[in-house]
């Protein structure tokens, strides 16, 4: 195939670059190098033996003419991801100009380009579970480790209403109308992923983006003074640690892309929830508790406000995935988290 990935050089990007190289597809990736590790996944593409053709293009998807140019030189292609975002609520707070460039503006140029250039293309936006809101209205139950949600026993459906909430909210879902409505009007073979929380190598996390990744940063550096002597540095979590999310390995994501590739213009038009699952839920307190078991250590944080805009709770239902693309998540949370401290211990 002759694939073009938007945010090639991402967490997610990458991964997904790596397994076609390897399958010997035509991979075109743009990329702003905005992002912490953008460079490094960048150089660890362009140096991987892999049978494939590899063309990484360095510009901003806000650039439309570049864009367009782009397009015309090495299109149509078969399939696009379109993964490019600004990913952080933080950032979103305080350059939401900056936001609303990437997400708006970027995405309605990718469309338009693929409109024009790619019109038969399988085209997936990455879109986010922050679509929803804070979700306040729901009813909450609390444990000594997390917070339930007794009413949606398999977590959420694609029928949950929308709210969008926060710029970075406010931006990534309209994005996800514009994906969407670009099949309705145009015909474009689009599908939209709203995803929970993502984890896995080549994930450079921050202290506001990529929470499974941080923390697990955060242990292996609290263990790491342990072994060595020095004083344990205390790292802060936003609010009580009871939130939940059901977390997905960076394997399970190339899968379900992979399957967006092959099936997609079956599924053209529809959105999914994704991640884990409910078999898959980690609140902050289980996932220390389980890095405490894994590293034989007692995690030193102390608590911050609840963050602004956060969810207590998402679990995506994903029976709709699991029916229509014929994808289920493989890697349980406990095995993932095991891989993640082994990726991140090699790259502190």
């Amino acid at each position: 195939m002759k694939i073009l990935i938007a945010g090639g050089c991402g967490f997610l990007g990458s991964n997904i670059a790596a397994d076609r190289l390897k399958r010997g597809d035509e991979v075109f990736i743009i990329d702003a190098l905005f992002r912490v590790g953008a460079e490094s996944n960048k150089a660890w593409l362009e140096d991987g033996s892999s049978q494939g053709k590899l063309v990484i293009s360095v510009f901003d998807i806000a650039e439309n003419d570049k864009l367009e140019q782009f397009f015309k030189e090495n299109g149509p292609f078969d399939a696009i991801a379109h993964l490019a975002g600004q990913v952080a609520m933080t950032t979103s707070m305080s350059d939401p100009r900056r936001d609303f460039l990437t997400n708006v503006v970027g995405t309605f140029n990718v469309l338009e380009a693929t409109r024009l250039y790619s019109p038969e293309a399988i085209f997936v936006y990455s879109s986010t579970n922050k679509v929803y809101g804070e979700l306040n209205s729901l009813r909450y139950e609390e444990t000594t480790t997390r917070y339930v949600t007794p009413d949606y026993p398999n977590g959420f459906a694609e029928d949950l209403p929308l709210d969008f909430s926060s710029p970075y909210g406010c931006s990534k879902g309209s994005a996800d109308q514009y994906v969407r409505d670009w099949h309705r009007n145009f015909g474009l073979n689009t599908i939209v992923f709203r995803h929970s929380s993502i984890y896995g190598g080549r994930q450079f996390s921050s202290f506001d983006q990529g929470w499974v990744g941080w923390f697990c940063l955060q242990a292996l550096k609290q263990r790491q003074a342990l072994d060595s002597g020095k004083e344990v540095e205390t790292f802060t979590i936003a609010g009580n640690g009871k939130q939940v999310r059901d977390v997905l390995y960076a394997q399970d994501l190339i899968n379900l892309y992979n399957s967006a590739f092959e099936c997609g213009k079956y599924c053209a038009g529809r959105i999914f929830n994704i991640g884990g699952g409910i078999e898959n839920t980690l609140s902050l307190l289980e996932l220390f508790n389980l890095l405490e078991e894994i590293l034989d250590i007692q995690l030193n944080y102390r608590q911050l406000p609840p963050r602004h805009s956060d969810q207590k709770l998402f679990v995506a239902d994903i029976q709709l995935a699991q029916e229509q693309l014929l994808w289920i998540p493989s890697v349980s949370a406990s095995e993932g988290i095991r891989r993640q401290l082994e990726w991140v211990s090699k790259n502190l």
